[in-house]
């Protein structure tokens, strides 16, 4: 059954759609120069308010690593996200300080960069277009027998999701499909949504 994450909460209001339209994944981003950096204090309060079976990602891009890993301990998070060119010994020592899940993005323009990084210890892979946030989509069919659990990013909206799905993604990573003019818009979250828990009771299904 397919995941979905909402990635990008900055506002109570956001946090207030999420838990109407309940994602699997929710994800904060902590990277400073992004349009939807959120400080870590008030991403703390707004993780109070988050429905406890909506798990939290935090996304971070070539983030100092004792950085990441004390967010973590605050518990902001579950995840950790790492969507620059972090290393895998930074992957490594994430999960060995902190016994949490890591997500490491890869940013996919031809199969050797699948490829580059397939023995990953982290527990998984996010595929996208660039560092993330571009809104634009790479070329989904250089996924084609990648065989482990996988997220998939980059220009991810109502209108394409279900190629998205098809690809056998384990979650799809969506942020500006569910905005409107730089928001999160509660009724495309609750679109979105509906759509991805349609597609897995029609039988359609990403990696377990």
């Amino acid at each position: 059954m397919p995941k979905i994450k909402i990635c990008g909460l900055r506002r109570a209001e956001d946090v207030a759609a999420v838990n109407q339209y309940p994602p699997d994944y929710i994800g904060f981003v902590f990277a400073e120069d992004r349009k939807r950096y959120i400080p870590p204090e008030e991403a703390m309060a707004l993780r109070r308010m988050l429905a406890p079976e909506i798990t939290a990602v935090g996304v971070f891009v070539n983030a100092d690593t004792d950085f990441v890993i004390a967010l973590m301990r605050e518990g902001i998070f579950e995840i950790a996200q790492l969507h620059g060119q972090e290393s895998e010994e930074q992957v490594r020592r994430i999960k060995e300080s902190t016994g949490k899940p890591v997500i490491k993005a890869v940013s996919v323009k031809t199969t050797a960069d699948i490829d580059a990084w397939r023995g990953s210890s982290a527990d998984y892979l996010l595929f996208d277009n660039g560092i993330g946030g571009t809104g634009r989509q790479f070329d989904w069919s250089l996924l084609r027998g990648y065989e482990k659990p996988f997220f998939l990013a980059g220009g991810i909206n109502s209108a394409n999701l279900s190629s998205a799905l098809a690809t056998g993604a384990y979650a799809v990573d969506i942020s500006g499909g569910v905005e409107t003019d730089g928001y999160k818009d509660a009724a495309k979250i609750a679109e979105t949504v509906r759509l991805v828990r349609a597609y897995s009771a029609s039988g359609g299904g990403g990696k377990e």
